[in-house]
């Protein structure tokens, strides 16, 4: 029976997982998932058997399951949309953790076991191990994610940071193979110090790392996580642990490698810690005037459009503009003008952040052009409306080499034959660098927040 309900819920999450790729059937999928790991969860706890014992301690078990979930659902219930990606973190690094602590009973029983004559399996502590660094590095990683997406935690660097970084892993898996190697004597003092090198390794992985990089760091925090969970997979001989931490940790890692790509980085840089951190800009130069446009000039320039583009960012998000944004585009349609949004793969602060935004306001998802499309249709656009973005529209990715984002993939709104950029302020974006695009002649800007504009817009155009 209970290797029935691990079939089930292996089944479930790659069902699940499938069924997240399309956002006409992802809340389905992820109720999906969730049901077959409540399976899992209640499988193991009331058919679960070693060596003829069942579980015991169920009230602590219950009590643990009880306070976890109470905070998780009143968590997820509560967060605003601006605050989901450092949710996101900070729960996958509670993934991690847990990871990590499994290893720690883990090596706990072993001592205790090699004590009473019993030989330890080689592999088994390599998996063990392999779960403690990994495990403890994604929650340390994902808790200063946490902070800097929250503004709470700056970035650092210093010099000599990728020596420090490589350093401190080298020396952790030294440490570990001589552990799995000399057994006797097994010692759990070198254990806590791997323990204590992966937590800091961790820290300072994801300390320099800012600007536009921060959705890759997380992207790649949340395999750590499923590959250490896969770690714990194979110490129980668990199949829907086992399964469930391959697809996160595979899943994870593609993931990774495409938003390495939409930014042009090197995954290498991001293993060494260095990913997004702090470049050294070019010089400063003089950009000239920017030009403003009202409200009331916005409205007509959109309601005789033929095709407008809308460029969200996490400007949006922050004003929770989402449904006005979606009203905005109804009433435009209603008028004959064709609306589409352009999603750049890293806008926001986590992978998909922008579209889970307008799913939120049932925008339909056909309305949504990833990069490569948007970039074909921007030369056939009367009018792109960018509502908080920056970074990804900015052209010194294309045309300065001095730019510390030169070579990220774009939005080419600039070939659009108006642009108007909706912003609170002049100031730079999340990368800290001023954004040539505000200054070219074809480019207007419309300040003010993001939801108390499109308002205005709608109420302007409905009198037109």
């Amino acid at each position: 029976m209970l290797s029935l309900i691990y079939l089930t819920g292996s089944v479930t999450f790659i069902v699940g997982l499938k069924m997240l790729s399309n956002p006409a059937t992802a809340r389905r999928g992820n109720a999906v998932a969730a049901a077959g790991m409540t399976l899992a969860i209640l499988g193991t706890i009331f058919l679960y058997e070693h060596n003829g014992r069942h579980l015991r301690n169920y009230g602590w078990i219950t009590a643990g399951l009880l306070i976890g979930g109470v905070i998780g659902f009143l968590s997820a219930k509560r967060v605003k949309m601006t605050a989901m990606p450092e949710m996101v973190s900070l729960f996958n690094g509670m993934g991690g953790a847990c990871a990590a602590l499994i290893s720690v009973v883990e090596f706990n029983h072993m001592i205790r076991a090699f004590s009473g004559g019993v030989e330890i399996d080689h592999l088994q502590l390599l998996i063990v191990f392999a779960g403690l660094i990994i495990g403890a590095v994604s929650f340390a990683g994902s808790v200063i994610a946490w902070g800097k997406l929250n503004g709470n935690i700056k970035d650092i660097t210093f010099g000599g940071q990728h020596i420090f970084n490589i350093s401190l892993l080298a020396v952790m898996l030294i440490l570990s193979v001589y552990v799995i190697a000399a057994q006797p004597p097994f010692t759990g003092i070198l254990f806590a110090l791997i323990l204590l090198l992966s937590l800091v390794y961790g820290v300072f992985f994801v300390l320099p790392i800012g600007g536009a990089d921060m959705p890759v760091v997380i992207s790649l925090l949340n395999s750590f996580t499923g590959v250490a969970a896969a770690c714990g997979g194979f110490l129980y001989n668990n199949p829907v642990m086992l399964t469930g931490g391959i697809l996160v940790g595979s899943a994870g890692s593609i993931l990774t490698i495409l938003m390495c790509k939409a930014m042009n980085r090197s995954l290498k840089n991001v293993l060494i810690g260095s990913f997004g951190g702090t470049h050294g800009g070019g010089t400063a130069k003089e950009q000239g005037a920017y030009k403003e446009i009202s409200n009331a000039d916005m409205a007509v320039v959109l309601a005789y459009a033929h095709k407008v583009m809308i460029v969200p960012g996490y400007g949006l998000a922050v004003a929770q503009a989402q449904h006005a944004c979606h009203e905005l585009e109804n009433l435009l349609e209603a008028r004959g003008v064709e609306v589409r949004y352009a999603i750049h793969p890293v806008a926001g602060r986590m992978p998909g952040h922008m579209n889970v935004l307008l799913a939120e306001a049932d925008v339909p998802y056909e309305k949504l052009l990833e990069m490569e499309q948007a970039n074909g249709q921007f030369n056939t656009t009367d009018v792109v409306l960018v509502l908080g973005a920056n970074d990804v529209v900015n052209p010194a990715a294309k045309k300065d080499p001095a730019s510390p984002i030169y070579g990220m993939p774009i939005l080419e709104v600039e070939n659009a034959r108006m642009v108007v950029v909706n912003k609170r302020s002049m100031k730079p974006g999340y990368a800290g660098i001023e954004n040539d695009l505000f200054f070219q002649p074809k480019t207007s800007m419309l300040f003010g927040d993001a939801k108390h504009v499109l308002q205005q817009l709608v109420a302007e155009i409905a009198q037109i």
